[in-house]
């Protein structure tokens, strides 16, 4: 099983603050023999006006490395390959990468991050670290 990322309690209590029900932490999926993946947390929230329930996968990262940039191909990567095993198995579930405000507002601005977030359909949850609050969802 891989490493909880260091926001992984930053994030969880910031969904649960927002009201929603975490389900799985992590959300484990087997694709194959060979592959398995487990996304960082599942939660659900009951819509009163749509009168149903909205699912989502949450998988976090921190960008704490030495290369921001890096760390930036790494988490797509990982995203659209969790967004294809979840149209497999989990197609009910909406993907989000969770990112801090600081990372959101200094690195996600760059036109070429907006391009790629634009191009691949990457939603984001971008959560404040201190008040354990989700600051931005971005559809």
């Amino acid at each position: 099983m891989s490493a909880k990322d260091i926001f992984h309690d930053t994030v969880r209590t910031a969904l649960e603050k927002d009201g929603w029900t975490i389900t799985n932490d992590p959300l484990f999926i087997k694709l194959t023999q060979q592959f398995k993946i487990n996304i960082d947390l599942e939660a659900e929230k009951f819509i009163v006006a749509e009168k149903a329930t909205q699912k989502i996968a949450v998988e976090i990262k921190s960008f704490v490395g030495r290369s921001v940039v890096s760390e930036f191909h790494l988490a797509v990567g990982q995203f659209l390959n969790y967004r294809v095993a979840l149209e497999k198995f989990a197609s009910e579930r909406v993907l989000y990468l969770a990112v801090p405000t600081d990372i959101y507002q200094d690195f996600f601005s760059d036109s070429f991050v907006q391009a790629v977030l634009e191009r691949y359909q990457i939603k984001l949850l971008v959560f404040h670290i201190k008040k354990e609050e989700i600051i931005l969802w971005k559809n």
